[in-house]
């Protein structure tokens, strides 16, 4: 494993891709508030961004690969080869390869320390001396995607209205956003708890960091769960996934933007005597797209511009950054 690709120099092109019904031209120049919303109209780079996955043969072994491909504004993009398979479906958490790129006459050329390829007709191939590999794009979807709240649940959001949120609007008639009015908060307050919910970030391929589709889930209105488009990065604890400078997700699993992703999230909220001493942490266990990232993960204490830690429940709360994050099918089922 630790040898794979050693001493093969490779090469990556990329066949540039149409738009069907949306954007025929790139976007203007390295604006960092450019943001798309709707998929048709977020032009060429979009549909070559996103995940590849197939079968790498080095000498006689056939091994799986995946790979992700990720738009970074003015035809460069970004890209990362995963031995065994993607980010929560066989990659080893070790072994990868990066590269760049950039789009020339039409086309993308990518430029890796040790490795090459191409995409024609959305076929990924590529390989150099005893190594040759292809790869197709996928499009991941979450195996909770669309979970149905049972019966004991409190539906806090099923996109006919925002009644049960403080501030709460829809967003293209369905969907709840935060954007409008600042934080959402629901009415109800919660202390141990299950949650589902699904959001959507923007596709802003000039935007980076923090200002990358931004937003948070905070449990208790204390404990802030990042959502952000950290598609094709490490996988922080201020990455999408990460609860903020306390713990990072055990790998990252998110999706391209665009793409509806899903949280599934088990809280047992901090315990505290008569005299108000915390006397156990927080524990949270999450599923970000089918995939455990955090399990049984103590909470030292309420992260940054959550609400102080009491034993009182607390509501949940969706953070407005200024971007256009999207949320949907948002369910709790207390626990007694």
């Amino acid at each position: 494993m630790s040898r794979w690709f050693l001493g093969v120099p490779l090469v990556l092109v990329l066949a540039g891709l149409q738009v069907e019904g949306g954007d025929k031209k790139q976007p203007p120049k390295k604006d960092p508030n450019l943001t798309f919303v709707d998929p048709s109209r977020a032009g060429p780079d979009y549909l070559i961004q996103g995940e590849y996955e197939g079968k790498i043969k080095i000498k006689e072994t056939v091994e799986k690969v995946g790979a992700q491909v990720v738009a970074q504004g003015d035809g460069k993009f970004s890209v990362v080869l995963y031995l065994g398979g993607l980010p929560g479906a066989g990659w080893d958490g070790v072994h990868k390869h990066s590269g760049a790129a950039i789009t020339e006459n039409g086309k993308v050329a990518i430029k890796g320390k040790d490795f090459t390829g191409k995409i024609i007709d959305g076929k990924f191939t590529g390989g150099g001396g005893t190594t040759d590999f292809e790869l197709a794009p996928i499009e991941r979807k979450s195996p909770t995607l669309g979970k149905k709240a049972p019966a004991k649940a409190v539906v806090l959001f099923d996109g006919k209205n925002a009644d049960e949120w403080e501030r709460g609007i829809l967003a293209e008639e369905t969907y709840l956003s935060p954007l409008a009015k600042g934080n959402i908060v629901t009415k109800k307050k919660f202390k141990d708890f299950k949650l589902h919910l699904e959001f959507r970030t923007p596709f802003m391929p000039y935007a980076r960091g923090q200002q990358r589709g931004n937003s948070g889930v905070y449990l208790q209105d204390r404990y802030e769960l990042q959502v952000l488009d950290s598609f094709g990065l490490k996988g922080e604890n201020n990455e999408c996934g990460g609860f903020y400078q306390q713990a990072s997700p055990k790998v990252n699993m998110c999706l391209p933007p665009l793409r509806w992703q899903t949280y599934d999230i088990d809280f047992t909220a901090a315990r505290f005597d008569t005299d108000g001493k915390r006397t156990a942490n927080a524990r949270v266990t999450v599923v970000h797209n089918g995939v455990v990232i955090h399990k049984d993960v103590e909470l030292q204490k309420e992260t940054p511009g959550g609400q102080k830690e009491t034993d009182t429940p607390g509501p949940i709360q969706l953070q407005n950054h200024g971007n256009p994050v999207y949320y949907r099918n948002i369910w709790v089922v207390e626990k007694k």
